[in-house]
């Protein structure tokens, strides 16, 4: 049987993935029929680069997706693609009306991924705008103990000469 599986490849706790098609005696990162795509996991959101054609090709032949690759293929559409284009072939609609319902939910879907990436990006600003307004509160806190300070001493240094000159004052009129 052939499968659609990932096959993995980077270094330790950086993994990257390929989309690969498989014979399923095949080891995970053995020996493959065709590489489709990439999968990267540490992205936010994921990243994943397919070859929707390919993979649709595979998935109409019965290649079989694994688990995880089977989620990757249905948030891209390629199985409401599949499922529509089996629709088609049966009859039950017309090659028109299934491209029309594919653009209609890809259209949705990139709004939605759209939306997500533009609320992450506004999350990082917000974000480093706190980490900036409380760094500079800190050095604000920072400055005015160090004028604080320079303030006491200020004043410790013109109250002890002034203390040493009194009691030479007091001597002076008592001789």
């Amino acid at each position: 049987m052939v499968k659609i599986r990932l096959a993995r490849r980077g270094r330790k706790k950086l993994a990257m993935f390929d989309v690969v098609v498989a014979d399923a005696r095949a080891p995970r990162d053995g020996r493959f029929i065709e590489k489709i795509g990439t999968y990267n996991p540490l992205t936010n959101p994921a990243t994943i680069d397919l070859k929707d054609d390919r993979a649709f090709h595979w998935v109409m032949n019965g290649a079989q997706p694994s688990d995880t690759v089977k989620a990757m293929l249905s948030y891209r559409g390629i199985l409401l693609k599949k499922h529509l284009q089996i629709g088609v072939i049966k009859g039950a609609l017309t090659q028109d009306q299934a491209d029309a319902k594919l653009a209609a939910w890809l259209q949705g879907k990139d709004a939605k991924i759209e939306e997500k990436r533009s609320k992450l990006s506004q999350a990082k600003q917000a974000d480093l705008k706190a980490r900036k307004e409380a760094e500079t509160k800190v050095k604000e806190a920072r400055a005015e103990a160090i004028r604080k300070k320079a303030e006491v001493a200020a004043a410790t240094a013109a109250a002890a000469p002034a203390e040493g000159e009194a009691p030479a004052a007091a001597e002076e009129q008592q001789a």
